[in-house]
C-alpha cells in the first residue's frame, strides 16, 4: 500500500528513482544542476500538486512537514511523477504547461501513461 510505502521507506524510494539520473559512461554528461517539475498526490485528499525545484529531495521534505503554504494540511504526499531538465527557464515552462491542464483526469492520463503500474488515488 503507498501509505505503508511512505512510512517504511518512501523517501528513499524516492532517492533510489532520483539515484537513476546520473552520469552513464559514453553518455552525455549531465548538467551540474539539475532542474525537476514534479506532480504531488496527497494521501488524504487525492488532490494533485505541480511545481518545479532543483533539489526534489529537499522540496519533498518540505511539503511532507508542511512549509511550503499551498500544501500545508493537506498530506501526507507521494510523487507518482517527475521529470529533469537542464536549466530553470526550461522547468518553468513545463511547470505552467502541465498547471493549464487544470484537470485531475488530464493529469491522471499524463502519470498513467508513462507508468501504467502506479496506483493513483
Amino acid at each position: 500500500m503507498i501509505v505503508d510505502n511512505l512510512k517504511d521507506g518512501g523517501l528513499a524510494q524516492l532517492g533510489e528513482r532520483l539515484n537513476g539520473i546520473q552520469k552513464v559512461e559514453g553518455s552525455t554528461p549531465l548538467p551540474s544542476t539539475i532542474f525537476f517539475v514534479y506532480v504531488l498526490q496527497s494521501l488524504s485528499t487525492g488532490k494533485f500538486y505541480i511545481g518545479q525545484c532543483d533539489h526534489l529531495i529537499e522540496r519533498f521534505r518540505e511539503h511532507q512537514a508542511g512549509y511550503t503554504t499551498s500544501t500545508r494540511g493537506r498530506g501526507p504526499w507521494w510523487v507518482p511523477y517527475f521529470e529533469w531538465y537542464p536549466t530553470r527557464s526550461a522547468a518553468m515552462r513545463r511547470e505552467r504547461q502541465l498547471k493549464r491542464l487544470k484537470s485531475h483526469t488530464r493529469i491522471r492520463s499524463l502519470i498513467s501513461t508513462l507508468y501504467p503500474n502506479v496506483d493513483l488515488r
